[in-house]
């Protein structure tokens, strides 16, 4: 039987507000993560989003439990204080099994006259479903009120295939941009530093070329440093003492070399299930890097890196000497 639930007293897995660097702009924006059907995909090593879903529901009750939650939104923020609203599903709102087509078009009603982005995997982004639901969100206040937001996480069909086991191919990626831009949005591309079995050097060098190739069709980059979910195949590693999160130290060395502005939300940064240092600089570096995604400046990223701590020639160590397919040399 499905899982008895009622529309009543729904509300998103998550939400919050902030701010964001969209199109070269600082904004206020609010973020919602929304209890959906669940991504259709489900198998990405590092992600632990799979399992907060809705199981079994019919789709007219699925659909009624994702305007609940929109409802519950709408009772506890202004939202004519967001300029910019992002929103996730833990896999693609352009999967009607997942987002139904009633619950998307709600969306777009709740956000009219806002920069909206949402999330989707590649295969469901088609340029008639984007066009009509750029329509619907468009009032004549911003040139591109939409951005389709799908994870590439790397350039390298082998690394997304072993280290994330994410169902597709950069060329897939592409043709779904090519599809989002067709129907006038805008594309937003996350890219993750340090899957599993990648050394730290390698998942440097990894992310670098993956934005140099993700810079050629995304009007936005997004980095994100890999962190520890619960109940994820990274996780057993991680408990093994086979993964460690990368560096604080090799997301700065990643941004200092991207040609092109990314943002980045180190989460759980300072934590050990997040990307981390010595404990000592991270809250410093933390910030500096959430700083530098909301201004663009670069001189702040070379101060932090230059201002150092004890545990860079630590870093620098591991750059050195760790090797592929072995035991990571920290924790």
């Amino acid at each position: 039987m499905g899982e008895q639930v009622t529309a009543a007293g729904e509300k998103p897995v998550a939400s919050w507000a902030g701010m964001d660097r969209h199109r070269n702009e600082a904004m206020p924006s609010l973020t919602i993560i929304l209890r959906s059907g669940g991504c259709r995909w489900g198998r990405c090593r590092m992600c632990g989003y799979r399992s907060v879903r809705y199981a079994g529901l019919s789709e007219t009750d699925l659909e009624q439990r994702i305007i609940a939650q929109l409802r519950w939104v709408q009772d506890q923020f202004d939202l004519r204080t967001f300029p910019l609203i992002k929103i996730y599903s833990s896999g693609s709102v352009f999967d009607p099994a997942e987002v139904p087509l009633g619950a998307r078009e709600r969306i777009a009603t709740l956000f009219r006259g806002k920069i909206v982005v949402v999330e989707s995997r590649p295969e469901f982004v088609h340029e008639k479903e984007v066009a009509e639901f750029r329509g619907q969100l468009d009032d004549g206040t911003y040139a591109r009120p939409l951005a389709v937001a799908m994870g590439l996480e790397t350039a390298d069909d082998a690394v997304r295939e072993k280290s994330i086991d994410k169902g597709f191919t950069t060329e897939d990626y592409r043709c779904a941009a090519a599809e989002a831009h067709r129907a006038g949005a805008d594309v937003k591309t996350y890219l993750l530093q340090k899957p599993l079995f990648l050394t730290e050097q390698e998942s440097i060098d990894d992310v670098v070329r993956s934005i140099n190739v993700a810079a050629s069709f995304s009007e936005i980059i997004s980095l994100n440093p890999c962190n520890v979910q619960s109940g994820t195949v990274l996780e057993a590693c991680w408990k093994k003492g086979a993964y460690r999160p990368p560096y604080l130290w090799s997301v700065i060395r990643t941004l200092r070399q991207s040609p092109v502005h990314v943002v980045c939300d180190p989460v759980g940064g300072g934590h050990a299930r997040g990307p981390h240092n010595c404990g000592d600089c991270d809250k410093e570096i933390v910030d500096g890097i959430r700083t530098y995604s909301l201004t663009g400046d670069t001189a702040l990223l070379k101060d932090l890196e230059e201002r150092g701590c004890a545990c860079r020639k630590e870093w620098e160590y591991v750059l050195r000497e760790e090797r592929p397919y072995c035991m990571p040399l920290t924790r």
